[in-house]
């Protein structure tokens, strides 16, 4: 029941705050446990598509697609945003021949959109595969991106 009532007040204080505008599309790079190249493209007024392919060091190649939901914190300084998304993805792993993988991911993060066409974010990306089962389950890691808008 305690989870469930966590779960009504996160999603009200969600609904209250105000949403963000995304500006345009954007393109760069996140760095954290691995390496992605990161494509953003904007949907709506606050809501994006996010694709990354990334590279996590000797372990394989993996390939996401977040749907994020951008909020305003203008408040801080006029630029910033934060976000949270879900989508799905696929992973070819070589760590322990495990192969294919597929699963969902979440994401949350904090982002600045400079004056110039430029986005710093740092986000924390957990997820989880369900197939195969014995994958390894769920993995998580935070990473910083930097990406050119247009």
């Amino acid at each position: 029941m305690k989870k469930i009532v966590l779960s009504l007040a996160f999603w009200a204080a969600i609904s209250a705050s105000a949403l963000a505008q995304v500006k345009g599309n954007a393109i760069g790079v996140r760095g954290g446990i691995g390496s992605e190249l990161s494509y953003q493209h904007k949907l709506s007024g606050a809501t994006r598509m996010e694709f990354d392919l990334g590279w996590y060091f000797n372990h394989g190649l993996n390939v996401a697609a977040v749907h994020h939901w951008a909020f305003d914190l203008s408040e801080l300084a006029t630029g910033f945003n934060w976000y949270l998304g879900v989508g799905p993805q696929v992973g070819f792993w070589t760590y322990n021949n495990e192969g294919l993988a597929v699963g969902v991911a979440g994401q949350i993060g904090l982002e600045y959109n400079f004056n110039i066409p430029l986005q710093l974010s740092l986000d924390y990306r957990p997820g989880f595969y369900l197939v195969p089962a014995g994958h390894g389950g769920a993995w998580e890691g935070a990473a910083l991106g930097i990406r050119y808008r247009f």
